[in-house]
């Protein structure tokens, strides 16, 4: 386990624990990160698949949309009185699939370009 998997663990039991309610902080920082596609996230997602290899890249637009519908689908869900997406998160976090990265890179392709 990486330092970064350790901090994000640390940041998505707290988003757990406030999120016993209506708003789901962890959806709409997604959301916020697919529309804006702010630097820090892909050096986090970078930092968090150091030891991975690249996946292919993929186009954005769609990647983006999708990412989009399921966040907000999330967040929808999340309305209920069990927190689903920091589980979801944690999941993710630990066991760092390709699928995941795949969409992350999806989602920057075109800005990564111009970076």
């Amino acid at each position: 386990m990486n330092n970064t998997q350790i901090k994000c663990l640390a940041v998505f039991a707290i988003f757990a624990i406030i999120g016993f309610g209506p708003i789901s902080p962890g959806c709409l920082i997604g959301m916020y990160v697919v529309m804006m596609r702010p630097r820090w996230f892909l050096q986090l997602a970078n930092n968090l698949y150091s030891n991975r290899s690249v996946p292919n890249l993929i186009e954005s637009k769609h990647m983006r949309i999708k990412a989009f519908v399921c966040l907000l689908t999330l967040f929808i869900i999340d309305i209920a009185p069990v927190p689903v997406t920091p589980v979801i998160a944690f999941i993710i976090i630990l066991s760092r699939p390709q699928w995941f990265h795949r969409v992350i890179i999806g989602v920057y392709n075109d800005r990564t370009l111009r970076l």
